[in-house]
């Protein structure tokens, strides 16, 4: 199943919440989650290929966000087309104690027959639950699930078993503070990733961070939704960014480094990195893995 051409976007934030000025938080913001295929590893590296000043932050694909977390825009557009993860994002924006003291209930009562406990009701979608309540869900079995895997079904269930932690770090209040302080300056929206970028313009800077090309035919792990990316979807999505090129954006991609991939872009700058892994679901897949960033001239 293709991801839709167009999904509608929702900015809205889930619950009806005052914007409010808050604190210049006392850390950095990091991010919140665990996250395969998480950039943290390679901040340095993209850093060093992303413009020093620009417009306003667009990251489509917004995953778990290190690239966002670390330059901390005061101006960006954020999306994604899991509506769960955006979710977690709104709910940590503009709830965010609310959203710690469900972790904190979370955490008195960890244990393994817990987690599953709250991975059923994850899966029944209640519609009693409120955002927050499936926010801090989100949140728990990210820190509690087996390796820190993010992976659904074909019915869009949430499948991981728990890990084996002596004791996990659940939540850390100051860090969602932090990531909610930045998270405030940010459009936080659910859609296609072509929507979320339709009011880029130059000067602007685009982050895309797409599901990898399969390094081998029995590779490809792109289950964050219950749909796939498909070769034609990465095709379109070189088109986008050769359209967001001519419109005078600075527009920045990372992807696995394969020939389709460089074929694609022949063209681009196309700079190959090395990346360690440690999250992946069998342990001979961890560890440094060649990938490619993808960068045009500005």
């Amino acid at each position: 199943m293709q991801i839709p051409r167009r999904a509608q976007i929702t900015a809205r934030r889930t619950i009806a919440a005052k914007r409010t000025k808050r604190a210049t938080p006392k850390q950095a913001p990091t991010p919140v989650l665990k996250w395969v295929g998480g950039k943290t590893r390679l901040l340095s590296k993209l850093e060093e290929r992303m413009p020093s000043s620009f417009g306003k932050y667009f990251e489509p694909f917004m995953g778990g966000g290190a690239l966002f977390f670390r330059t901390a825009p005061t101006n960006a557009v954020l999306g994604d087309y899991n509506a769960d993860l955006i979710n977690v994002y709104q709910c940590v924006a503009w709830h965010v104690d609310k959203v710690a003291r469900k972790l904190a209930a979370h955490k008195r009562n960890h244990c393994e027959e817990y987690y599953y406990q709250v991975r059923t009701k994850w899966n029944q979608r209640n519609p009693r639950q409120t955002d927050i309540d499936r926010a801090a869900q989100f949140l728990y079995m990210n820190k509690t699930c087996f390796n820190g895997l993010y992976r659904v079904n074909s019915k869009g269930e949430f499948n991981v078993p728990v890990g084996r932690y002596v004791n996990p770090s659940i939540y850390d209040l100051a860090a969602l503070r932090a990531a909610s302080a930045a998270l405030q300056n940010a459009e936080i929206c659910h859609g296609h990733y072509s929507d979320v970028v339709t009011s880029a313009s130059a000067g602007d800077f685009v982050y895309f961070d797409p599901p990898y090309h399969p390094l081998t035919a029995t590779a490809n792990f792109t289950s964050y939704t219950a749909n796939s990316f498909t070769p034609n979807d990465q095709r379109e999505l070189r088109d986008l960014a050769n359209d967001l090129s001519e419109r005078g954006c600075a527009v920045l991609l990372s992807n696995s480094d394969t020939p389709f991939i460089r074929e694609l872009f022949a063209g681009w700058n196309v700079d190959r990195v090395m990346c360690g892994r440690s999250i992946n679901s069998k342990a001979t897949a961890r560890g440094a893995v060649a990938e490619v960033m993808i960068y045009n001239d500005f």
